[in-house]
């Protein structure tokens, strides 16, 4: 709606003021001429004038229907009605508009990523056009084909003999149980809680696999079923004698629940986002505790890591990235639903503006989640072709016609120049269908029993539904979703009230989920459901339609024995269907379906063909396929013995061997200094550490003699020589070799702070360890903060109880100048992360050895994607494109900095903050070129680093967990009121934060004002691991206290 309509209805007797207007508009124009306006409004560039031109074509054109039909006064109903369709068309300008601009930016980036790949593709790499499926995935018929045939499977098992492979599933939100699961008691509890628990069940009972283990939310709530609070559920699985061998101690399947969040409450899906690092904490220390455990029973005393973790949804992928990058193994990504696609259907709609939806859907936060999993999965596992063409290929990081360029350049063993691309593969989901008999009888052939043959009593499942009905043994059309809009229930009624023939024919049953009353529903849930029961009651539909309150979950498949039974259909009207489990469910039991023609059915409907499809905002389309399949005796027993033939199709053993056959594809990742520890047979733990500890320096840690760039011999053409890398490596040996015979000799306080003393890093012996990453615009300000915190645990300090670390943006040579005029020496600290979290230094024990050691293997922990001097090109071309437009001069505004750089991390200042574009914007940038990194804006907007996807100063954190042992839950985490745009990780978890009082506020404006959601949104409010103090020794010392760090 343009600006002068908005301004008449808003004023005082805003309708006269309309009418006003309009008449204007109508008696101004040549009613005969309305194709000449269309086509100037067409050629207009401009946006405003376009859509004035539009408004005054739709008043037009209204006028033209009132003189037609003859109204002769202008009602309030036919205004609303009007501008309802004025603001549809400027919505759908807009909507076309934002697509054009994706386009744009899609096809520049493209073009300039081929053009970084220097050598064009040949007639023989173009391959594919893009429409064709093996652009985008894996089909349900291409490389890996059906197995039709026991023989043939009875292969692929004895293939998999001797693995004994750990998965990692997790689902977060929702209620997850094993047994009765309460599907449709919220929209968090639906279809995906069933798959996620089945394919656990069904993984676990395959060949090769030893555990799967399914990570959700622990919830301890009045409002729900004690068992959600319990720690660990087995699942049952499918008994199969010939797999008896590989079972043993901790085999199986398991819910495993992982507490996080708020204690006592059971919230929402868009309320988990400030707990996830919460999650990832807790079910990093279940995976290395178990994997521990795996190692005892089956890996000979080596840890068994998981093979994969996989995360369904955006909330639960992010975590799975998170969990990735700390254990460095391969991860996996099913979306379910997404979120962009989400967000461009309530744009359509019309009914809540952006900053609503986000608001109520953290809709962002959900999609920078997703992107983040495309930038870490292997493999996206998909459901449906659909799935791909329509909904992943809108994310910044999945360009199919790139994808298959990349793949084209593998394929004949090119370089890439560090792109990267997560592959597609299209595994429907499975079922069990060992356990259903498809229904024969019907309800008038029931034999009645006698005393030897007595009938089974029915369920009583069927008389609630049937209570409904004044004829139950009508055909039964079955339509089992919960009451939300987007599953277009009311068009399903409509279509049934409208069609008498249908109406005398069959009954209708809608299975809309859980409720005890109305008034405790969800608003949006209440809504779908009065509108059925108006609509019933406009129709006068009592006693043909069915909607009882209640059911279980195992009375599900009753209920589609009962339409079976009643030779009725089953329908899915959704608008759009990302695949429609229910559709196999009701094939498996005999049912033919009428399907939505969007989504998923369209595939399932190709393999099974047992039923028709339909356009969803057809009403007449959807009542006549209904009315076909009911009338038609022949067609519904030929799509009934269809649906029965091929449903073998999507059984959960073929979904598990496609599934487990990908899995097998991906290349094996998992911590790279266990080599060195398995190599080491000592069995040595003195006071002095053991042998271990001396391998562990001379195989991944580099003593850093100058102290400048230890981390950037990549880029140092001077190192390159055989002289100088032999001259260093005996040095080194020689500093190796001499630090550990002062392990065994020194005996000095400075270094041997408790009997422990020869454990190295000296953080490994601390009861806390205290991390400062208060990011500070100059190295004045941060030393300041450091005395402060220094001086607040003075006496824990020199005890040597507390360690600290310096978590911190600033390269190793800027931290040598923090250390020199801050009067600090190397050893006040333990450990420095540097540049963001790219690298990771450790002081040394003694002084003349060095400064600084770093850890090597965090570099090949973290490199995963590392985009290397692809990703710089891009960089620097990105950078010269930002200048000030309104300087006399050309300023370039953004300058790579060089000396500040390393092998992991590429450094930018920045002059003018306020003229670069958002974070979001540079992620943009390099996700639609296949460039996988995490861009950071820095030091209050003055410098950019760019480095690893999964590297950040929360992640190092992690890494010194699972490298060293260093307890999460023990450490405590200083940071300003705002900070560098990776300031959130460092809030959430298991570590406890201060937040220093009035330090690094202004950042917030500066640096986080254009992020993609609001920092509120991603920050726990409740959290009792974070507290604030001001900047004063004693206060600090009192918010310690209160985290129960000291006794008071």
């Amino acid at each position: 709606m343009t600006k002068n309509l908005l301004f008449c209805l808003e004023k005082e007797g805003g309708l006269a003021q309309l009418v006003i207007f309009v008449e204007e508009v109508v008696s101004g124009f040549d009613e005969t001429d309305l194709y000449r306006s269309w086509v100037r409004a067409q050629a207009t560039r401009s946006p405003q004038e376009r859509n004035t031109r539009l408004e005054n074509m739709c008043w037009r054109i209204w006028n033209l229907a009132r003189q037609k039909k003859q109204v002769l006064h202008f009602h309030l109903e036919d205004t609303q009605d009007i501008v309802e369709k004025m603001m549809n068309l400027m919505l759908e300008g807009e909507l076309a508009q934002r697509n054009a601009k994706r386009r744009l930016e899609r096809e520049r980036g493209r073009r300039e990523a081929v053009a970084d790949m220097s050598e064009d593709l040949s007639e023989g790499e173009k391959g594919d056009t893009v429409g064709d499926l093996s652009a985008h995935g894996d089909s349900v018929r291409s490389r890996l084909p059906r197995i039709n045939s026991v023989d043939a499977m009875d292969v692929w098992v004895n293939q998999q003999k001797g693995k004994k492979l750990y998965i990692i599933l997790i689902s977060l939100h929702g209620l997850i149980r094993g047994d009765n699961m309460e599907l449709g008691r919220d929209s968090d509890t639906g279809g995906q809680v069933k798959y996620v628990v089945e394919l656990a069940r069904a993984l676990a009972s395959m060949p090769g696999v030893y555990r799967v283990d399914l990570l959700t939310r622990q919830v301890s709530s009045p409002d729900v079923d004690w068992g959600y609070g319990e720690p660990t559920e087995m699942l049952t699985t499918r008994n199969s004698e010939d797999f008896l061998d590989e079972m043993g101690e901790s085999s199986g399947a398991y819910i495993v629940r992982i507490p996080f969040g708020p204690k006592d409450k059971y919230i929402p899906k868009e309320l988990l986002w400030p707990h996830i690092h919460e999650f990832v904490d807790g079910a990093l220390n279940h995976i290395i505790r178990m994997s521990k455990s795996l190692g005892e029973q089956i890996g000979g005393g080596k840890p068994v890591w998981p093979v994969a973790i996989h995360g369904h949804y955006a909330d639960a992928g992010d975590s799975a990235a998170l969990l990735s990058g700390a254990l460095n193994v391969p991860m996996l990504l099913t979306g379910h639903s997404l979120g962009r696609d989400k967000l461009e259907q309530l744009l359509k709609q019309g009914r809540l503006s952006r900053d609503e939806i986000n608001s109520t859907y953290k809709i962002m936060r959900r999609i920078e989640a997703e992107e983040l999993s495309l930038d870490v999965s292997e493999i996206v596992i998909t459901s449906t072709r659909q799935e791909i063409e329509e909904q992943w290929r809108l994310y910044d990081g999945f360009d199919p016609i790139l994808e298959r360029k990349l793949r084209a350049r593998i394929r004949r063993n090119v370089s890439c120049y560090g792109r990267f691309m997560p592959r597609m593969a299209i595994i429907p989901p499975g079922m069990e269908f060992h356990h259903i008999v498809p229904q024969d009888g019907d309800m008038d052939g029931e034999i009645e029993g006698n005393e030897d043959h007595p009938t089974s009593p029915d369920p009583s499942i069927w008389t609630e539904i049937m209570r409904f009905f004044t004829n139950s043994r009508k055909p039964m059309i079955l339509a089992l979703a919960r009451p939300d809009p987007k599953k277009n229930i009311t068009t399903l009624v409509k279509a049934f009230g409208e069609c008498r023939p249908l109406r005398e024919l069959a009954n209708l049953t809608l299975i809309m989920g859980n409720r005890d009353g109305i008034d405790e529903m969800s608003s949006t849930s209440a809504s779908v459901l009065l509108s059925v029961l108006k609509l019933i009651d406009k129709y006068d539909l009592y006693g043909q339609v069915a909607y009882p309150k209640h059911h279980k979950q195992c009375d599900v498949p009753d209920i589609y024995r009962l339409a079976a039974k009643t030779k009725g259909v089953f329908i899915n009207p959704a608008f759009i269907e990302p695949f429609g489990l229910t559709l196999i469910e009701a094939a498996a039991h005999g049912l033919p379906m009428v399907a939505t023609k969007n989504g998923g059915p369209v595939d399932i409907h190709r393999v099974l063909d047992n039923g028709l499809l339909v356009d969803p905002h057809d009403q007449q389309s959807i009542a006549d396929a209904l009315l076909k399949l009911v009338s038609g005796k022949q067609l519904w027993a030929k799509c009934r013995q269809n649906g029965l033939k091929n449903i073998h199709h999507f059984s959960w053993p073929e979904h598990c061997r496609a599934y487990l056959s990908k899995i097998a594809g991906c290349k094996p990742r998992h911590p790279q200094w266990q080599k060195s520890d398995d190599a080491d047979n000592s069995d040595t733990d003195s006071p002095g550490d053991s042998l271990r500890d001396i391998q562990d320096l001379s195989l991944n840690l580099r003593f850093s003699l100058d102290g400048e760039r230890a981390g950037g011999s990549g880029n140092d053409s001077s190192q390159g020589s055989e002289g100088n890398a032999a001259d260093k490596k005996s040095k080194i040996e020689t500093a190796v070799m001499a630090w550990s015979r002062g392990v065994g000799k020194d005996t000095r306080k400075a270094v041997d702070h408790n009997s422990s003393s020869g454990k190295f890093p000296s953080l490994r012996r601390r009861k806390q360890i205290f991390v400062i990453a208060v990011d500070f615009d100059t190295i004045a300000s941060l030393a300041e903060a450091t005395r402060t915190i220094f001086e607040a645990v003075e006496k824990e300090r020199v005890d040597g109880s507390i360690g600290f670390i310096l978590s911190t943006s600033l390269a190793i040579s800027e931290i040598r100048s923090f250390l020199a005029s801050g009067g600090f020496s190397p050893n006040d600290f333990d450990a420095f992360i540097c540049n963001s979290g790219s690298d990771l230094y450790y002081s040394t024990p003694n002084p003349e050895d060095g400064p600084f050691v770093i850890d090597f293997y965090y570099h090949s922990h973290i490199e995963y994607r590392w985009g290397g001097e692809g990703l710089r090109k891009t960089l620097v071309r990105w950078s010269s494109s930002i200048i000030d437009k309104k300087a006399e001069d050309v300023e370039r505004i953004v300058s790579s900095a060089e000396q500040l750089s390393s092998d992991y991390c590429y450094a930018f200042t920045v002059k003018k903050p306020g003229l670069v574009p958002p974070v979001k914007e540079l992620r943009k940038v390099l996700r639609i070129q296949a460039l996988r990194g995490h861009a950071i804006y820095c030091q209050n907007g003055t410098r950019i680093n760019v480095i690893p996807v999964l590297a950040s100063r929360s992640q190092a954190l992690r890494y010194l967990y699972v490298r060293w042992g260093v307890e999460l839950a023990n450490m405590v985490v200083f940071v300003g009121e705002c900070g560098d745009t990776d300031y959130e990780g460092l809030l959430g978890g298991l570590h406890k934060s201060v937040i220093l009082k009035g330090v690094c506020s202004s950042a917030c404006s500066q640096v986080h004002a254009n992020q993609s959601y609001p920092l509120s949104d991603i920050m726990p409010s409740e959290s009792p691991n974070v507290v604030q103090a001001p900047e004063e020794s004693s206060e600090i010392r009192s918010s310690l206290e209160q985290l129960g760090c000291f006794k008071s």
